[in-house]
């Protein structure tokens, strides 16, 4: 299980560098892709991506292709360098608007790489939720 929450930077040929314990949990290669309904990158292990693709083809037809347009089209494999660094396509960098300052969130199953700005603008727009959400938990 992925947690906690990191300050990262993307240097100037798009790499970045993912927390070890990250790293090991993700595997020798792993894969990154548009994030679900967020304008960040998720990256997950092969074992995760096989089983989100697998749910994917079990969706009606119409369903199935969208998300395979959104999410299997720009997933990309890769593998860490000696330093624990991966690139992240121009693509991805451009959907999630990072450049420069990035955080990297453990999501339990996942790992999701944010812009600072992005995530900190979401996270406001999330309080009702939030406390919402605390209410139901009744912590």
């Amino acid at each position: 299980m992925f947690s906690g929450m990191s300050n990262h930077s993307i240097d100037s040929k798009g790499r970045i560098v993912l927390p070890a314990k990250f790293r090991e949990e993700l595997g020798s290669t792993f894969y990154l892709a548009k994030g679900f309904g967020n304008c960040c990158i998720q990256a997950m292990s092969i074992d995760e991506f096989n089983s989100i693709c697998s749910k994917i083809m079990e969706l009606p037809a119409d369903k199935a292709m969208a998300l395979q347009y959104t999410f299997s089209a720009t997933a990309v494999e890769v593998t860490p360098n000696a330093q624990g660094r991966v690139i992240i396509p121009q693509s991805l960098r451009e959907f999630a608007q990072i450049e420069g300052d990035a955080l990297v969130i453990g999501m339990n199953s996942r790992v999701e790489i944010w812009s600072k700005q992005r995530f900190d603008e979401f996270m406001a727009s999330q309080k009702d939720t939030i406390a919402e959400a605390l209410s139901m938990l009744r912590l």
